[in-house]
């Protein structure tokens, strides 16, 4: 992100100030991309933040700038009321720019760019099936919830009391961390450093103090963070859960930590996630689940219609595909004959179930084994993987061997940036996507009203702070300390918009979160669901926005309005 740069005296310049606005409404106007049909997209909020600094920052920085704006008199008097005249003349000129900021809106069909790559490149097209091509309704939650408790009561011995805990839809997000030692919670940033006020033990919030007294500071070290696929094994007492199967898990083991604190119950937190863990596990392993949802498949998938059309496309367009799940071929067909019909392996050219990832990308000695369409095993040697027949387990290594798919021609798309994507970025060289379901409301959520005016004053605000701080007279830290407040108070606002607990799952207030850390490191391109591929041609080639660095300007040529006149002069071109 780029840094806050708001030297605040042009905003007492009237005349200054309008110009300035006038650059800016055209850079937001540039950037107000076309639908995804005529190839352009709507970019994200990041571009508001852009044309604020656009807007303020044409002075240099540091303090001798900064206390010229209030250096005329030593009163303090005087230097607070010029403080407050400079305050309410930014938040008038933010305000004036917000009717332009409300429209600078994302598209939430949009495929967002890491790295760039194009579409012409991909031959082979992969996919792992749940969340990826099978999405689930939140009916599936509550089942994965109620199944792990019973299992914990009845086969665990565990209170009958839980059974008054219900599966709360809208407590947990994603990308979370779990100190299994100390039974928290919490959301960690891409720094290791915990978001305070989102560190829960059961249902309830930590206090800060107490958050800082335990881990002496809020910052995570590296030696206890969970490993590389985000367990904790070997040491490392965080476990960080990716799975979107996870939401059940984590809710489940807040209930019961918080059922034990309610009734003064002494237990060992260890035990406790070890059981949480076993329990949920049955609920896949033992094909629990499997079965509920093969019974009632309309209650429970979702969205199947676009799926099939991703795959009939990428069909017609002749490219290949293939499929690797950890689900089991029963569960994969019965949900595949739902969204495409009996015929749905005639699309794929390779199909394999039950593939252990992670340990699929990695361990070369499993070998891959047939399976008939009624789920017997067979016993021959696998010479070549041919499409209409499935497979069992195997390795990537043989795959790679058998099929010749390698490198950048592949894509593999999947919801678990460990398991499906980590390995075939850094040791393979696949391009990836990431499939992530949340990013729809989280970007419903950017587009209101309510949070561009709020992210816009934050901004602002953030930068007055940062100007003004170099007052060190009483009546001026008084006055900053106020603004200090503020901020922190709509930072909260801004978090607990997404969700009241933890907040985005994308963000811990200005920071990334140590999931957005992940994602933008694994996945080439993300997105909110795999429809999203329909939007674009197969000639297309995705392009990562250059965010300025910290020490880098923040107003970059391609955003200049000499650049934004060309771009607009050949839109005018191709439309005539």
């Amino acid at each position: 992100m780029a840094p806050l740069s708001f030297p605040l005296s042009s905003l007492l310049k009237l005349k200054d100030c309008a110009q300035k606005a006038n650059i800016f409404c055209n850079v937001l106007q540039g950037l107000h991309h076309r639908p995804l049909r005529s190839r352009l997209w709507k970019r994200n909020f990041g571009a508001v933040a852009h044309g604020v600094g656009q807007l303020l920052s044409h002075q240099p920085r540091g303090k001798s700038y900064a206390a010229s704006v209030c250096s005329s008199s030593s009163d303090g008097q005087d230097m607070t009321d010029r403080l407050w005249s400079v305050y309410n003349e930014t938040k008038k000129q933010t305000e004036d720019l917000l009717p332009v900021i409300s429209t600078n809106s994302v598209n939430p069909n949009t495929i967002f760019a890491n790295n760039e790559m194009s579409l012409r490149d991909i031959e082979i097209y992969g996919f792992d099936y749940d969340y990826t091509l099978a999405f689930y309704s939140r009916h599936l939650h509550t089942l994965i919830f109620d199944i792990a408790r019973d299992i914990l009561i009845t086969n665990l011995r565990y209170p009958e009391g839980l059974r008054n805990y219900e599966y709360i839809p809208d407590f947990a997000v994603r990308g979370l961390h779990y100190d299994v030692q100390k039974a928290l919670l919490m959301k960690i940033d891409a720094f290791h450093y915990i978001q305070l006020g989102t560190v829960y033990r059961g249902l309830h919030p930590v206090p800060d103090e107490e958050v800082i007294a335990m881990y002496e500071g809020s910052h995570v070290p590296l030696e206890i963070m969970s490993d590389f696929y985000g367990k904790s094994s070997h040491g490392h007492t965080m476990k960080q859960f990716m799975d979107i199967f996870s939401l059940p898990e984590m809710t489940l083991l807040s209930c019961v930590n918080d059922f034990f604190m309610r009734h003064n119950i002494d237990y060992e937190p260890v035990h406790l996630y070890k059981d949480v863990k076993e329990a949920i596990r049955d609920v896949h392993v033992k094909g629990i689940m499997y079965r509920a949802v093969e019974a009632d498949i309309e209650k429970f998938i979702c969205y199947g219609e676009q799926s099939h059309a991703v795959l009939k496309k990428l069909s017609e367009h002749g490219k290949k595909m293939f499929l690797i799940t950890n689900s089991p071929f029963d569960f994969v067909d019965r949900g595949m004959h739902y969204i495409v019909g009996k015929d749905w392996m005639d699309l794929f050219d390779v199909v394999i179930v039950q593939a252990d990832k992670p340990g699929f990308f990695n361990d070369r000695r499993k070998p891959f084994r047939r399976v008939t369409d009624k789920g017997a095993l067979l016993w021959d040697r696998i010479h070549k993987l041919e499409k209409g027949k499935i497979y069992k387990q195997g390795n990537l290594y043989e795959f790679l061997r058998l099929t010749g798919w390698r490198g950048s021609k592949v894509l593999y798309f999947g919801d678990h940036i460990y398991s499906d994507l980590a390995d075939l970025t850094l040791k393979h060289g696949w391009r990836t996507g990431a499939i992530i379901p949340e990013l729809r409301k989280e970007i419903k959520i950017m587009n209101t009203e309510e949070y561009m005016h709020m992210m816009a004053w934050l901004q602002a605000l953030t930068g007055l702070i940062e100007q003004m701080q170099v007052h060190r007279d009483p009546a001026s830290q008084a006055v900053v300390n106020e603004w200090i407040r503020e901020r922190e108070a709509m930072r909260s606002q801004t978090k607990d918009i997404f969700n009241g607990q933890f907040g985005s799952l994308f963000r811990t207030y200005h920071n990334p979160t140590y999931f957005s850390r992940r994602l933008s490191r694994f996945a080439d391109i993300y997105m909110a669901s795999i429809s999203c591929l329909l939007n674009y041609d197969f000639q297309h080639t995705f392009f990562p926005r250059r965010t300025p660095l910290q020490h880098e300007s923040p107003f970059w040529p391609e955003h200049s309005p000499a650049g934004i006149s060309v771009s607009s002069q050949l839109h005018r071109t191709n439309s005539d």
